[in-house]
């Protein structure tokens, strides 16, 4: 069905982006990943342009539609670390989101800023709002400034993730899940400058 072949191409054109870049990928490469012929692919992106733009906005789309939700619920039940986990889970599903926004939002800025505000914006305001009512509250540091510690937290797990299957190389090869260990370490990471203690209404996933 050509909903299908349309769907194949954005997630080969996403993985083969994020392998070797947008100038470094070709129409043709493209189509050989999806086993179509070039002019098939043409029919569904009328040009390489217009198919980055496509996998950029499927890929920010999803992120707005998921994240939102699972902040929510997360927040019901005040569990910082769903919310966390939440963002985590949507790029170790496919690293290749990770890489992708990395290298975009290196080689093209501007275009990569104004997505963000489109697309991300929303969750991150619903973040916000719980963090927010949370140092009211006490739980979290009164000094910490929150914009920037969201954002900080959006670049440690998207970075993170972009280059976790290399950087577990540094860790101990006997060292267990590695990448489990990375992801622990990044949530230890995460609330410990977030918190003024252990949160008494925050409840935390089991060490």
């Amino acid at each position: 069905m050509p909903t299908d072949v349309r769907a194949k191409i954005l997630e080969e054109a996403t993985r083969l982006f994020a392998a070797r870049g947008f100038e470094g990928t070709s129409v043709q490469a493209i189509a050989e990943a999806v086993g179509v012929r070039k002019p098939s692919l043409l029919y569904h992106f009328k040009s390489k342009e217009e198919l980055r733009q496509a996998v950029l906005d499927e890929l920010l789309a999803r992120w707005n539609e998921v994240l939102p939700e699972l902040l929510m619920a997360a927040a019901e039940v005040d569990r910082f670390d769903g919310v966390l986990d939440a963002m985590a889970d949507f790029f170790l599903e496919d690293p290749d989101r990770a890489r992708l926004l990395v290298r975009e939002t290196l080689d093209r800025p501007e275009d990569v800023r104004q997505r963000l505000e489109r697309y991300v914006r929303p969750w991150v305001d619903v973040a916000l709002s719980q963090l927010s009512k949370a140092q009211r509250e006490g739980h979290v540091q009164s000094k910490a400034d929150l914009p920037a510690y969201v954002v900080h937290l959006v670049q440690l797990v998207v970075g993170s993730i972009a280059v976790m299957d290399t950087l577990v190389a540094l860790l101990p090869e006997d060292a267990g899940d590695r990448r489990q260990r990375l992801r622990a370490e990044m949530r230890r990471m995460a609330r410990a400058g977030l918190f003024a203690s252990r949160p008494k209404n925050y409840e935390v996933a089991a060490e």
